[in-house]
Parts: structure tokens; C-alpha cells; sequence
């Protein structure tokens, strides 16, 4: 009797301490509503050839309701192609165990901003959406690590394979793309 309690007990402790901490941009709560935001995570990043590309997340909860902050950033000496996102824009998470999710942007147009950087002799193109998380998405990306992000633009549709680990050149820190909702969603579900 003894021996399962401990297993029970060694389990749990595992399942508490496998989750990250909770790290907020911003946690406002007024007259209006609540707004949590979790800090930017780098989950794709390439370097190639002069021409830049960066992929952030961060989760927000905004009066209850949780989506996902999705930020790209491409840099290039060459003007860079627009992607917008509509209200037809998707992003479809394939996870580990072969389950795809898909997660729906909010309506709220937009093609970005892109803008010259003197110093560098480079465009730079930044796009921001926020998706919703359809019923029951949450508890699957909990329990599956992500391996392929596909993101439904408007005018194309963009595939991003995440890595277990991934040192980012830009910040100089690791990240886990990979288990980025397993360590985070708890800090807006």
C-alpha cells in the first residue's frame, strides 16, 4: 500500500515541476475586462543567404478567452513578398502523436508593416495575428509536443518544422519550440 502512494506522490511532483513558469508581458485587470499576455518565445528561425526570418509566439487571455499571438518577422536586402491574414487564415499544428489542430484567426485583417532600415540596407516585414483555440485544442497541445506548424496566409500557405531545441543567433538563448504549449498554456487556460 505504501509503494503506490509513492509512485503517486513521485508522478505528480513531475507533472508540477514539468511545467514552466508563468513570465507576463503584461497582466491587467480594470473596469473594462482582464488582459494577460506571456512574454515573445522564438519557435522558428532562419538565417540564410543575407535574408532573415524570425517566428514568435506568446498566449494571451483576454476576458477569458485564450488565443495565440503569433508575430513573423522577415528581413531581406530585396523587397519581401506580402502575406496577409484574413479571416480565412488558419494555423494547423501537427503534433507528435499525428493529431492536427487547427487554430482560427480572429478576422482582423492585416498585411503587416514593412519598413526600411537605413543602418542595416534592409527591408524589414512584420506580420501579427491573433488565433482562437478550437474546443478540446487545448488539452491535446498539453499532452503532444508540436513537429510541423502550417500557417494559411492569404495569398499562400507557409510550412515551419519545429525543432526539439532551437539556440536562437539573434537572442543568444535556447528555446523548446517544441513543448512550447505543454510548459505555457497553463498560464492562460
Amino acid at each position: 500500500m505504501k509503494y503506490p502512494l509513492t509512485v503517486i506522490i513521485l508522478l505528480f511532483s513531475f507533472a508540477i515541476f514539468a511545467q514552466k513558469p508563468c513570465e507576463y508581458a503584461t497582466n491587467v485587470v480594470d473596469s473594462i475586462g482582464s488582459y494577460k499576455s506571456t512574454k515573445d518565445y522564438i519557435v522558428h528561425e532562419r538565417n540564410f543567404a543575407g535574408n532573415e526570418a524570425y517566428m514568435f509566439f506568446n498566449l494571451l487571455k483576454v476576458d477569458d478567452m485564450p488565443l495565440l499571438n503569433l508575430q513573423y518577422i522577415q528581413k531581406s536586402a530585396d523587397m519581401i513578398k506580402v502575406n496577409c491574414l484574413d479571416a480565412n487564415s488558419r494555423v494547423y499544428l501537427q503534433l507528435q502523436n499525428g493529431q492536427i489542430i487547427t487554430l482560427i484567426h480572429t478576422n482582423d485583417e492585416s498585411c503587416g508593416t514593412m519598413v526600411r532600415v537605413p543602418e542595416e540596407n534592409k527591408y524589414t516585414r512584420v506580420i501579427t495575428g491573433n488565433f482562437m483555440f478550437m474546443k478540446g485544442s487545448i488539452e491535446a497541445l498539453k499532452a503532444s509536443p508540436v513537429t510541423l506548424m502550417r500557417v494559411k496566409f492569404s495569398t499562400e500557405i507557409l510550412d515551419f518544422v519545429f525543432k526539439k531545441e532551437l539556440t536562437s543567433e539573434m537572442s543568444k538563448q535556447t528555446y523548446q519550440p517544441e513543448k512550447y504549449f505543454i510548459d505555457y498554456l497553463q498560464c492562460v487556460d
